[in-house]
This record gives C-alpha cells, sequence and structure tokens, in this order.
C-alpha cells in the first residue's frame, strides 16, 4: 500500500468516489465529514497525508490545516477547492499546506500529488534532525538564530525546501535574503544540480534580458559568440532572481511567458528552448505597492509570490543580534588575530537599543570595525561606529505642557503613519497592515504628504 490518507470532505458521493477512486491507486482511505471530526480522529489514527475540503459545514480548511501544522507538523495537508485562484494557493501554502488541488478533481495528478506528499512525510527523521541541528549550536546552513522568528524560518525551509513552486524571498536590505535562498536549495531535491544567481539591479534591460535568456552570435553589436543564458546554465538547478523588483516594466512580460511557459527564446533566436529549474526570486522593495502603482506586472507578482519568506528584521530578533555579534566577533578577531573574549555589557545594550536599518549585514560591519579598533579583550561601546554609539530610540509626543506646541489630529496621524513607515524600512504593505488600513488608503495619504511637501 501507498499510505494512509485521511479525507475531510461534507459531500458524501465526493468520499465515495475518493474511496474507491485512491483505493484503486494503492492508498488506504477513511472518509469524515466535517472538520471536528477529522481532527478527532486524527488524534488517535496514524495516516500519510490529510487532504481537506477548503468549506466545510463547521470550519474552514485552513483552519484545519493550521491546527495540524501546530500539533502534528509532520502530517502533510493537501487542500481542495473549487475556486483555484492564485490567492487560494497562496493562502493554503501560507497556513502550512503542502500542496493544492482543484475540483473537479483529477485523480490521476491528485495521486501525484499524494505520492509526493507521502514523500515529504516519510522525511520526519530528516527534519528532525534538522531541527537539532538549529537547537545547537543554533546554525542552519549559514543562518544564525535561536529566536522564534529565526526557529519559524528554519522550519519553513525545511517544509518547502522540496516544493517545485516559485519562491519569492522579501525583506528588508541585508536581512539575509541570498543566504535563505542557498538554504532552500542546498536542501532541496536539485541541490545536486547548481544554484545560478543574477542580481536584476546591476545591469541595464538589454543586457540582463541577454543574461537569462541567452543570445545567438551576431543578434546585437556585441554578441559575438553564442550565450546560453541563465535558465538554462540553471538546468535541473535552482535560479536566483536578486533584486527582481528592479527588472525593467519592458522585460516583464518576457519573464512571466518564460516561467508559465517553461521555456526561452534566446535573443535572435526563433525557437523556444526548454528548461527545468525552480525559481527563487528576492526583493527589498514592497511589490504589492509597485503593482498598485504600475511599476510590476500583477500577474507576474503572483506567478513569483506563489510561496513567501518574509524575513524578519534584526530588529525583531532580540538576542539573536548578540547571538551574531559573537559570532562576527570571533571570526573577525580570528582573522586580525586579537583575542578578544566578548562583549561589554554596555555594547550590548547599545547593540539591542540600536535599531539595525541595514540589518545583519550592517551589524557584520559594525563588529568587524569594533574588531579592529578596540585595544582590550572585550568590545566597549567607544568601539562601535559612532551612529550606534550615539543612537536614541524616537518616540512620538502625544502631548505638550504649552498649548502652542500642540499639533492637529492630521498632522498627528501624519507623524504616527511615517513613524510606522520608517520603522517597517519603508514596507507600505506591513505598514498597512500594522495600521490596519488598505494598501490604498496608505498610498494615497502619502502621495498628500509629498504632494503637500513640494507646495
Amino acid at each position: 500500500m501507498k499510505g494512509g490518507i485521511l479525507v475531510i470532505e461534507d459531500d458524501q458521493d465526493m468520499c465515495d468516489m475518493l474511496t474507491v477512486g485512491l483505493a484503486r491507486r494503492g492508498y488506504t482511505i477513511s472518509t469524515y465529514v466535517s472538520g471536528k471530526e477529522g481532527l478527532a480522529a486524527l488524534r488517535s489514527k496514524m495516516v500519510d497525508v490529510v487532504l481537506a475540503d477548503i468549506h466545510l459545514p463547521d470550519m474552514n480548511g485552513l483552519d484545519i490545516c493550521a491546527d495540524i501544522v501546530a500539533n502534528q507538523p509532520d502530517i502533510p495537508v493537501i487542500i481542495m477547492t473549487a475556486f483555484g485562484s492564485m490567492d487560494t494557493a497562496i493562502a493554503a501554502i501560507r497556513a502550512g499546506a503542502y500542496d493544492f488541488v482543484t475540483k473537479p478533481l483529477d485523480l490521476d495528478m491528485l495521486s501525484l500529488s499524494l505520492d509526493r506528499a507521502v514523500h515529504y512525510g516519510n522525511l520526519k527523521q530528516t527534519v528532525k534532525k534538522l531541527q537539532e541541528e538549529v537547537k545547537n549550536p543554533h546554525f542552519f546552513d549559514n543562518l544564525i538564530g535561536q529566536s522564534p522568528a529565526m526557529e519559524e524560518l528554519f522550519a519553513k525551509i525545511s517544509r518547502i525546501a522540496d516544493s517545485e513552486a516559485s519562491l519569492l524571498i522579501t525583506g528588508e536590505s541585508g536581512s539575509g535574503k541570498e543566504l535563505t535562498a542557498r538554504a532552500v536549495h542546498q536542501h532541496s531535491k536539485r541541490s545536486k544540480h547548481p544554484l545560478i544567481s543574477i542580481n536584476c539591479a546591476a545591469m541595464p534591460g538589454q543586457l540582463l534580458e541577454s543574461e537569462l535568456f541567452g543570445h545567438k552570435k551576431g543578434a546585437f553589436t556585441d554578441a559575438r559568440s553564442h550565450n546560453r543564458g541563465l535558465f538554462l546554465e540553471a538546468d535541473q538547478g535552482t535560479l536566483f532572481l536578486d533584486e527582481v523588483g528592479e527588472i525593467p516594466l519592458d522585460l516583464q512580460p518576457k519573464l512571466l511567458r518564460a516561467l508559465e511557459e517553461r521555456q526561452v527564446r534566446p535573443v535572435g533566436g526563433t525557437s523556444e528552448v526548454p528548461f527545468d529549474v525552480r525559481i527563487i526570486a528576492a526583493t527589498n522593495r514592497d511589490l504589492e505597492s509597485a503593482v498598485l502603482e504600475g511599476l510590476f506586472r500583477e500577474d507576474l507578482y503572483y506567478r513569483l509570490n506563489v510561496i513567501n519568506i518574509e524575513m524578519p528584521p534584526l530588529r525583531s530578533m532580540g538576542a539573536d543580534i548578540l547571538l551574531l555579534a559573537r559570532h562576527f566577533m570571533e571570526q573577525f578577531s580570528s582573522k586580525q588575530d586579537k583575542a578578544i573574549t566578548g562583549l561589554a555589557d554596555t555594547t550590548a545594550e547599545k547593540l539591542l537599543e540600536y535599531s539595525w536599518p541595514g540589518n545583519v549585514r550592517e551589524l557584520r560591519n559594525a563588529i568587524e570595525h569594533a574588531v579592529a579598533l578596540t585595544h582590550f579583550d572585550t568590545i566597549v561601546p567607544d568601539d562601535l561606529p559612532e551612529k550606534i554609539r550615539l543612537f536614541r530610540n524616537d518616540y512620538i509626543m502625544l502631548g505638550a505642557d504649552d498649548p502652542m506646541e500642540l499639533i492637529s489630529m492630521e498632522e498627528m496621524e501624519r507623524k504616527y503613519i511615517m513613524h510606522v513607515l520608517k520603522t517597517t524600512g519603508g514596507n507600505r504593505t506591513l505598514t498597512a497592515r500594522i495600521l490596519k488600513v488598505d494598501r490604498k488608503t496608505l498610498y494615497r495619504k502619502l502621495q498628500r504628504y509629498e504632494n503637500n511637501s513640494t507646495v
């Protein structure tokens, strides 16, 4: 037998069809017509995969998925939906689903998805081993951390590494997006094949097109030889599109077509060439706002953002700041042949107080600076860069003693919105979420503030 499948579906005819159809394909099936019954059975029943409908009479399929992820994370969940939209797919993946399938069901395609899910479930020992690596010594490949945010990141990398779905890694500059992309590739079934990276902001559009898709000899003035392009160089591996938000608007349709058809046409070529790569993209831009502003295609955004990893900013990682600081201190003190044993308490306080707009990259540079300057066996505050030594958190004043210093409600709103925007590193989507307003409302307010400042 291939494995045990627990089906949660309120349509009895569908349950009967799945029982017969999947049994013929080697599965053992148990069916339940409500979410509560299914979850109760799951507590005492050994199964390999849960197949749950998104709409049930007593609860949402995504809630079922979240419950299983929280309490029995080794059991993969596949979500069934009659609404095969990309939004549903994204919601399912974010809830922790291994995969999603659309109705009417194609039993052959469903069987393939179940096969992959059963295989994933059998990797429990590998996942447990990775969890031990996270706990001690707090390394996951080249990523370091033991905060809840980093443990969640490590777990998500393990969970999605073998997926073929496109992955978009978002987060502020210097937060470790490329290291995360490398970790995903390294733990995937494509790890024996190349990971090819390209910084999409580092070259003009015509050159970027040639680098990605290749070109034929003589296609343009400097095309003196044939170039396969990075899609083909990364064949069977992973292509990492760093700073994907900087791809010129006129090149985006060609990228979208390549991703949808899994074929590229070299510049100057007349035929399509197939490729087999997993796409991982990264950006520090707020692509949802870029879509609203007409700077990024919405269809390309959803094609890239099937799975999303949002990198936590360093300022939200608490004690991990000190963990990383000690790691960099040991690294640079060894290189510079200095016997530095630790951080002074006052130095640690400064590091924890600072907002780290440049994230891990800025912390690394700060510790390298401190190791180079220190004359002691511990790093003291005077060894840190000036902006970190002198940093003070800014606060919004809610009141004043002098009535002449009081401001209008509109001005208070503006100050608070700009404060939240600054705190999120300019991420408008996250800012809107914190303020509990839709992105269009936030965008209009920011435009008004900008226009007023130029009057």
